[in-house]
């Protein structure tokens, strides 16, 4: 029996095992999934510093024309202290000498006899940077299970941090199977195909952090199949696309039954890609698709990229729409939750002109799709609808209802 999209999610997530944690150093870290809370060591910045390059002063020597001491550089352990009726010039990032209250702009001052020209109305604490405004010791920086960007690496570097706990990235092994298919490498005949899942999915699969391994492509039989599932049992998650229809020549589910494996549901209430089987062989999760590319692609971005998300330790692992009005009014037959690939702009979704489950044509200008529900046979311009993204990440730590 056919499960329904949400359940299918529901036993993904609860069957798929965190990868385990390793140390790595933070120039490598981008990507990772963070295994540890991050508390700040020490402040930011460390001591009150100047935001200008100026001069540091009192406020009561507002409109006053006082004299100029020496210049403090970024760096400079400077020991002394400002007195009255006098300024010292400061550089940007400069330790703010004791006894200043303000730092004035080096454009904001004129010459006068003797020294600068100070401004009126002078502001306490004006261009002034105070230790700990930015970080301050004992605050929690980054959380565990935040993905590592650029700018989480800036935090790490800013505490001296060199190396951290994340999750191992979860290693996929891909293969498709089918006689007609030829690898683009190699030559093909007027009955045959090249295969373009496998690209596809090592190329997504990629892009979502996962170490890849491609197997190949088997032939339809028992036995080849068997060697590409052996070749496969030592990744964290194996995708196959193609053999698990109810064709003579279907015999991917088949093959993975003699490994020990449990099938988690093998039919999705979805169009297109019914026949989408998710299971197990003991914590290694097993994704068969459907052959047709555009209905592989596309249960792949559910269910393929659920699988990644749950097992790389994310905190925010749930597939997360974003709203969107359609562009132009569109009817479909009801009956069947329908994927619909299309283009997100920003505000609107237009669904693709032309679409089938073999086509690929629709995935290189699709950025985004919808999932319309079983009852809807037409949707109007300006409704709201729920597009997931095909080109970036956008999730919660809270599952979200996928169905417009």
């Amino acid at each position: 029996m056919a499960v329904t999209i949400e359940k299918a999610l529901e036993l993904i997530y609860t069957n798929t095992k965190q990868k385990s944690i390793k140390i790595i150093p933070i120039e490598e870290a981008l990507g990772y999934v963070l295994g540890q809370d991050i508390i700040a060591t020490h402040n930011l910045p460390p001591y009150d510093n100047s935001a200008m390059d100026g001069y540091a002063v009192k406020v009561e020597e507002s409109g006053k024309c006082v004299k100029v001491g020496c210049t403090i550089f970024a760096g400079d352990d400077f020991q002394g202290e400002l007195k009255h009726q006098e300024a010292l010039k400061i550089m940007t990032g400069a330790r703010i000498p004791l006894g200043t209250q303000c730092i004035v702009p080096i454009e904001d001052v004129k010459e006068c006899e003797g020294g600068i020209q100070l401004p009126k109305n002078l502001t306490l604490s004006k261009h002034i940077r105070f230790a700990g405004e930015d970080i301050k010791k004992g605050m929690l920086l980054l959380k565990k299970g935040q993905q590592i960007d650029a700018h989480q690496i800036t935090l790490l570097a800013s505490q001296g941090i060199s190396h951290i706990k994340v999750y191992k990235k979860p290693r996929v092994a891909l293969f498709a199977s089918g006689n007609e298919l030829k690898m683009h490498f190699e030559q093909v005949t007027d009955y045959q195909l090249y295969n373009t899942n496998t690209p596809t999915l090592l190329s997504r699969t990629k892009e979502l952090g996962c170490e890849v391994e491609f197997i190949g492509t088997a032939i339809d039989t028992l036995d080849d199949i068997h060697e590409h599932i052996k070749s496969a049992l030592d990744c964290d998650i194996i995708i196959t696309s193609g053999g698990v229809s109810v064709g003579d020549a279907d015999f991917t589910k088949e093959a993975f039954s003699d490994f020990g494996y449990e099938i988690l549901f093998d039919k999705i209430e979805i169009k297109p890609g019914k026949p989408t089987t998710v299971g197990k062989i003991e914590n290694k999760l097993i994704l068969n698709l459907p052959g047709n590319p555009l209905a592989a692609a596309l249960n792949f971005e559910l269910f393929g990229t659920s699988i990644i998300y749950a097992m790389s330790g994310k905190s925010a692992k749930f597939i997360n729409p974003i709203q969107a009005k359609m562009k132009d009014d569109f009817k479909l037959r009801a009956g069947r939750r329908t994927v619909l690939p299309g283009y997100f702009d920003g505000e609107f979704f237009t669904v693709c002109e032309q679409f089938a489950p073999g086509m690929v044509s629709p995935l290189a200008h699709a950025n985004a799709f919808i999932i319309a529900d079983d009852k809807c046979s037409h949707i109007a311009k300006d409704s709201i609808v729920k597009t997931i993204s095909t080109k970036f990440s956008f999730c919660s730590k809270e599952f979200h209802s996928l169905i417009s």
